[in-house]
């Protein structure tokens, strides 16, 4: 039976918690309990808003936990006051999830939770304007790897004078684990080490790791600044996944994949900040807009596990004849308009979205999506650095680095792109993305994550025409290229080697902050000056403005 990869969510079980009723509290928990994991909101809307907690039982139980919740103006001003109660349990992780509806445009709020006796954090949101608004402040956040460093960048998340949310696309959690895994070689890492101790295949696993996310002081400080609207990208659930696998994932070895799929994703929304599914509803819990005013339209794209079609690989999928590659047969593959990131449902709903939006009066379009977008070449090192330097390089690194640096000698004379997992792995669907944008006139402005890098790039349509700027958040602690290859300038490579790359780096960790006006987009890529001292400081990497134009955005210009 062939499945519709629309509802493909929906068929993982994804529904919307009951509601709490009088009688699941009888027989509730007494004892003592601990909110450890902070407090958060998010999926903004003007008359609505998410809240989010967890009670942690400080004894052994299994009976549900009664508890109230409060959210108020801080303006203090009368109304729009809202409070409640519940109850939690094991079924949920003994999380707690409000949808706040009643609520004021444009209005700051405080909220806290209780339980027991015993009072949660305060958090602090606010809901978007639906009318006039002069300026809206996003910070993007992408890539947190608990063992390879602080998370300071959360921190200076919180720290900042203005913002209106934060926009996290993806990686927030990683499935690996055990000892020599994935960041475990960082100076902090003995002290962060992976909870659990191994990679995470089953749902007490993904919460237990979850768990250990949100006990970090910074990202809970960052959690209860603004409210977040969030995506998952491919680690939340495995490496490199698509709509049936993942790169990280054996099925000999750990079960059946749309298993494990169902209970990273059942952890995913019992932890996050996030509208639950309704029944049959988990596209839409994904792939949904936020409006703020008449400045900006934030439309999230979910571009993993709904459709995605499986990435091609050149050492699967390049072929070789008479010892040599076939690189009219690859290209063929890799153009098939057949092959997908999005589904048609998916395709058609974003073109509508941004359409309306436009019509709307709305200033700026801005896609929420999970990898770079930008047509990203393979550089040729010797030719844009000379021999020289490239020798001196590979005599400081590794033996495999080197093999790598001949990999990417031997892409870039065959002219193909540098990743497959990302945009460039679909050209069709990205032609078909720009052509919707070009449709509706819009001035879209797109954010990625995903590649532990800085980027500030122009994207061009298949016929040269400009079609969106695309600002890339490096990661928040996950190591990129740059901390790999030492002594070979890796942003550099990619600046000369494409196009459509204005600015790119490959050794901060950082964050985008994002700032739209009625007359320009600024982008500054923050840095912080280290992740493995709690001791840091926060500066800007580079910053770069475009503005709107008749039917389309201007050119990148750096500030």
């Amino acid at each position: 039976m062939k499945i519709d990869r629309r509802r493909a969510l929906a068929l993982l079980g994804l529904g919307a918690a009951a509601p709490a009723s009088g009688a699941l509290a009888q027989g509730a928990y007494e004892g003592p309990v601990a909110f450890e994991h902070g407090v958060a909101s998010g999926d903004p809307l003007p008359n609505a808003m998410i809240l989010w907690t967890r009670i942690t039982p400080k004894a052994e139980t299994s009976a549900p936990i009664a508890y109230t919740w409060r959210i108020n103006p801080v303006d203090r001003r009368a109304g729009s006051a809202k409070s409640g109660s519940g109850v939690t349990g094991p079924d949920r992780d003994y999380t707690v999830k409000i949808d706040v509806t009643g609520l004021d445009p444009d209005r700051a709020y405080t909220y806290e939770f209780e339980a027991n006796g015993v009072t949660s954090p305060m958090g602090r949101t606010r809901t978007p304007s639906t009318g006039e608004t002069l300026e809206v402040v996003l910070a993007v956040a992408s890539c947190s790897l608990y063992p390879n460093g602080y998370f300071n960048a959360y921190q200076a998340i919180a720290d900042l004078p203005k913002l209106d949310a934060v926009v996290h696309l993806g990686d927030y959690i990683y499935e690996y684990g055990g000892e020599g895994s994935y960041g475990m070689t960082s100076a902090v890492a003995g002290e962060r080490p992976h909870d659990p101790p191994h990679e995470i295949v089953s749902l007490s696993d993904y919460r237990t790791r979850h768990a250990q996310y949100k006990s970090d002081p910074a990202l809970q400080a960052a959690h209860a600044r603004a409210p977040w609207i969030v995506a998952w990208d491919d680690h939340e659930t495995a490496n490199n996944s698509w709509f049936g696998g993942a790169e990280n994932h054996q099925s000999e070895a750990e079960g059946d994949w749309n298993a494990r799929k169902a209970a990273a994703l059942k952890a995913y929304f019992e932890w996050m900040p996030i509208r639950d599914p309704a029944p049959g509803g988990a596209f839409e819990a994904m792939n949904r807009t936020f409006h703020f005013g008449d400045l900006v339209s934030l439309i999230m794209l979910e571009t993993r596990l709904t459709a995605r079609d499986e990435q091609l690989d050149y050492a699967r999928d390049l072929p070789v004849v008479d010892g040599k590659p076939d690189i009219p047969a690859f290209r063929k593959k890799l153009h098939d308009p057949a092959r997908r990131m999005m589904s048609e449902a998916q395709e058609a709903w974003f073109a509508k979205e941004v359409a309306d939006s436009v019509k709307a009066g709305r200033t700026w379009q801005v896609l929420g999506n999970q990898v770079v977008m930008a047509r990203v070449d393979v550089p040729s090192p010797r030719s844009v650095l000379g021999e020289e330097a490239v020798a001196a390089a590979i005599a400081t690194q590794p033996e495999d680095i080197a093999k790598r640096i001949d990999q990417m000698e031997r892409l870039a004379a065959m002219g193909l792109p540098y990743g497959l997992d990302m945009w460039d792995g679909y050209p069709a669907a990205r032609e078909r993305l720009y052509d919707a944008v070009a449709a509706a006139g819009a001035k879209a402005v797109v954010i990625s994550g995903d590649s532990h890098a800085f980027w500030a790039n122009e994207l061009y349509d298949d016929e040269g025409a400009l079609r969106a700027v695309e600002f890339g958040t490096t990661g928040i602690t996950s190591p990129g290229a740059g901390d790999y290859v030492k002594g070979l300038p890796v942003g550099e490579l990619y600046m000369k080697g494409a196009k459509e790359i204005v600015f790119s780096d490959h050794d901060a960790k950082g964050f985008v902050l994002l700032t739209l006006t009625p007359d320009e987009v600024k982008g500054e890529l923050m840095t912080v000056s280290s992740i493995v001292s709690k001791d840091y400081e926060t500066g800007v990497r580079a910053a770069f403005t475009a503005t709107p134009g008749e039917g389309g955005v201007s050119g990148l210009t750096k500030v």
